[in-house]
């Protein structure tokens, strides 16, 4: 394996030139396997969730229950916003008659419309009845309108909208009925799903994107959707927003780092290519093999940026560190490439498996990261071993045959940072086991702290963005979307268009359902709903759907119904307290329909009850969780009967808390399998299993210190940042094995534990620093995006990379000088490493 590794140092370094026309070659297949790169994200694999109790109780909902509203109905709604005139107008009436008129002409919506009618608006309801036709068309609706003269308009207006109008659902929760004059109205359009066939919606689509178009074709008064199409675009307006206030920063701040890295303009360009080019690669082989790219996209790039960075640092440093006076550039570079060749491969092996220790996840879409980002870094090592040292070379020797002296020192070796990176090895030798024992006590402290964390399903932007963001000149600032601003206004002003879309949660109640108490149960629950946050209300009561309502509801049509529903009422509180199996038969004899909604009836035996609580657009994820849960907590509280919370918020939670403690799994299973990899690699190359394993306790010490600084900082524990935690172990993994590995590299060049150690934290630490520096300001970028889970990301991966830093710096050398003065008896390599020693500080 060496011997294969040393002739491919010596083709790199010799025939430079053709190294680079070789790589470039590979590099331009890898970009055509980019160009079958598949983006989306795959769906979940349900079946490894359904042992839990809230997915079987999902799963019983949907084989046992009719499902509200009309499955192949699909209702747009395009608002109509005038806010400094009137929505009511004779224009903004007679506009939104033109809008329908429009958008009915085009193919793709006359072809979807679920009903000759078309669509329905407050314009259409006052046109006809001022034409006294209901049956009136859109042009002599129009030529009514545009007949008539304003105070006419106005008259008709607060006729037609009176308190029991069905055209109010057509306007603001505000809206006061009888009153000429509105902020906006909204135009409903029905669309038929199955005109394509059933598992073609692309009909409807088109339909929907023509609404969309149109809508935006039209400036005052404001005509918008909230669509896919609106949301689409959205989508890219925040994507541009990122880049534009994240990227630049993090850009200048990388090159800023960079420059006082390598404090050289070639080696910065010569870098950057390297990182450009393994993005290339890593995207390249997943197109390849048809992986899908999905969160890779995201984090895949920051994350292989950030590892790219640090292997081009450790070849250059080594590189200057290695190059004498009057020494040429081929051999110190083929030097320096052996040198770091043992740390950069298990580097690259062992963050592999940390990543790879993600393939068991449930998901598909971070089963594919996980094997993203290991290409990734199997990449950036073939890229930084092969092309980057022969660009190098190449350049390196052009400008000094123009003159320019190519010789420049270590980042380790200043009068600066080479005081304070040494130390790390001053404290190795005066206090050693003190050093190792706060550490580990710290260490402690923090995992002590996995049970207190903040557990949520994923985070969701409250606050408004601050304003100095939004106050950035362009096109730094972050531009407020128009969809936010219409999505909240909506959220704040209107119900749903089809109430069965409007988001909502269930509470399945099971047991003996016939009894008097399961029905006081729904009644319970229902008020203790009531009394939440997070229930939708509107004109100061909630629209629950229950076996209650629906029996009120029926009685108020039936007579026959109506006194039996009565007579089994007793104390009059509207819940039934005798006779309930009856009054259940009786309620599916004179509304099936909705008594299929909520009660189960299977081989006329009553089974469950179901009770569909409508939730606020406003609320949270987590709120809802929360409330979901103490609401099934008071319908669960009598013997016989039994009450889950159903719904996407407690789904996700679930789900999302399963995949965070499945983590801890996975975070035990990759320190495994990288404790019993690098006891192996480092007994045969090394000599010495013991410094294997010495070098992962680093890796368990950070993984630690990066749970305990989630706690003090207050970052959640969710899909994501469990998920980054896991990752934490294949970024600190390059720390320490890059200070183990020259240790032993110096001990066997004959100098003491000391001098080792010393060496390995100004030379190689050097490098970890300028690798710490330019990711750390890279990812510290993310804290400025207004959304809290690139916050948290952020975060997360500025504390694994500093810990990792201080950790492989400040405390693993006094483990290795322990070690060496404890444990080591002899050499720690069988063959010596070609090439003179470091030069001393």
């Amino acid at each position: 394996m060496g011997g294969a590794f040393d002739k491919i140092v010596d083709f790199v370094t010799t025939h430079n030139r053709i190294a680079i026309l070789l790589m470039l070659a590979l590099t331009g297949v890898m970009a055509v396997g980019m160009t079958d790169l598949q983006t989306q994200s795959e769906a979940g694999d349900a079946d490894a969730f359904n042992d839990t109790e809230i997915m079987q109780k999902g799963e019983y909902i949907q084989d046992n229950y009719d499902q509200p509203g009309n499955e192949n109905v699909t209702v747009s709604s395009v608002y109509v916003r005038d806010e400094n005139g009137n929505a009511l107008s004779k224009e903004s009436l007679i506009g939104s008659l033109r809008y329908q008129q429009s958008v009915q002409e085009n193919d793709s919506v006359s072809t979807a419309l679920a009903t000759d009618e078309g669509s329905v608006s407050v314009a259409t309801i006052i046109a006809k009845r001022a034409a006294e036709d209901p049956n009136a068309s859109l042009a002599t609706q129009r030529e009514t309108l545009e007949s008539m003269d304003e105070d006419e308009v106005r008259r008709v207006v607060s006729a037609t909208l009176s308190e029991d109008s069905p055209a109010l659902r057509l306007l603001p929760n505000d809206y006061e009925p009888g009153t000429p004059s509105a902020e906006s109205t909204r135009i409903l359009f029905r669309f038929d799903q199955t005109v394509g066939g059933e598992d073609d919606d692309s009909t409807v689509a088109a339909a929907q994107k023509a609404l969309y178009d149109e809508a935006e074709s039209r400036d005052s008064p404001e005509y918008f959707t909230l669509g896919q199409n609106a949301f689409a675009d959205y989508s890219e307006h925040q994507f541009t927003n990122t880049a534009e206030l994240i990227l630049p920063v993090a850009l200048a701040l990388i090159l800023a780092v960079l420059a006082f890295s390598y404090r050289d303009l070639v080696d910065v360009i010569i870098g950057f290519t390297g990182v450009i080019l393994s993005l290339v690669w890593m995207f390249g082989i997943l197109g390849w093999l048809k992986v899908s790219a999905g969160m890779t996209l995201v984090i895949g790039p920051v994350l292989i940026v950030g590892l790219s960075i640090d292997f081009g640092l450790h070849v250059f440093q080594r590189y200057r560190e290695e190059r004498g006076e009057d020494e040429g550039i081929r051999r110190p570079m083929a030097r320096s490439l052996r040198a770091v060749a043992v740390a950069l491969a298990l580097v690259t092996v062992t963050a592999a498996i940390g990543f790879l220790s993600n393939v068991t996840a449930a998901w598909p879409s971070i089963r594919n990261l996980s094997i993203g980002i290991t290409m990734g870094v199997v990449s950036a090592f073939v890229i930084f071993v092969t092309i980057v040292p022969a660009l190098k070379v190449s350049a390196d020797g052009l400008l000094e045959r123009f003159g320019i002296d190519r010789h420049k020192r270590a980042l380790g070796r200043g009068s600066i940072v080479g005081p304070f990176l040494a130390s790390g090895a001053t404290l190795a030798r005066k206090a050693a086991p003190v050093v190792i024992v706060l550490a580990l006590v710290a260490g402690t402290a923090g995992a002590a702290t996995w049970t207190s964390l903040d557990r949520q399903s994923f985070q969701q932007q409250t606050d408004e963005v601050a304003e100095w963001k939004q106050d950035l000149p362009g096109p730094l600032g972050w531009d407020q979307a128009a969809y936010e601003k219409r999505s909240s206004y909506v959220d704040d002003q209107y119900r749903e268009a089809d109430e069965s879309q409007r988001r909502q949660s269930q509470i399945l109640i099971e047991g003996d359902v016939t009894a008097p108490k399961a029905l006081e149960r729904v009644h319970e629950s229902q008020q203790a709903a009531r009394d939440t946050d997070v229930v939708f209300e509107q004109g100061g009561t909630a629209p629950f759907v229950s076996p209650l309502s629906v029996m009120q509801e029926a009685a108020a049509r039936d007579d026959e119904f109506a006194e039996l529903y009565h007579e089994s009422d007793t104390d009059g509180d509207g819940v039934p307290d005798r006779n309930v199996e009856a009054v259940y038969d009786a309620l599916y004899e004179t509304a099936p329909d909705q008594a299929g909604l909520v009660i189960e009836r299977t081989d006329g035996e009553y089974r469950s009850l179901r009770v569909i609580v409508p939730i606020d657009s406003a609320a949270t994820f987590d709120d809802q969780a929360d409330a979901m849960y103490d609401v099934a907590d008071v319908a669960d509280e009598s013997d016989g009967v039994s009450a889950t919370a159903v719904g996407s918020a407690t789904i996700n939670d679930t789900i999302s808390f399963q995949i965070a403690e499945n983590i801890l799994e996975t975070i035990v299973l990759a320190l495994g399998a990288v404790f019993v990899v690098l006891t192996i690699i480092y007994r045969l190359a090394t000599g010495s299993a013991s410094l294997g394993a010495l070098t992962v306790v680093p890796i368990v010490l950070v993984t630690a210190l990066v749970i305990g600084g989630m706690y003090v900082l207050d970052v959640p524990l969710t899909l994501l940042t469990a998920l980054l935690i896991s990752l934490v172990i294949g970024l600190g993994i390059d720390y320490s094995i890059h200070i183990s590995d020259r240790f032993a590299h110096e001990l066997e060049r004959g100098r003491d534990a000391y001098d080792a150690i010393r060496t390995a934290v100004t030379g190689t630490g050097g490098a970890l620093l300028g690798s710490t520096l330019t990711s750390v300001g890279a990812f510290a970028t993310l804290i400025l995006h207004p959304s809290p889970q690139f916050q948290s990301f952020g975060t997360l991966v500025v504390l694994a990379l500093l810990t990792s830093f201080v950790v492989s710096v400040f405390v693993l050398p006094s483990m290795l000088y322990v070690w060496a003065e404890r444990i080591h008896t002899g050499p720690v390599r069988s063959e010596a490493t070609e090439g003179p020693a470091a030069t001393q500080d």
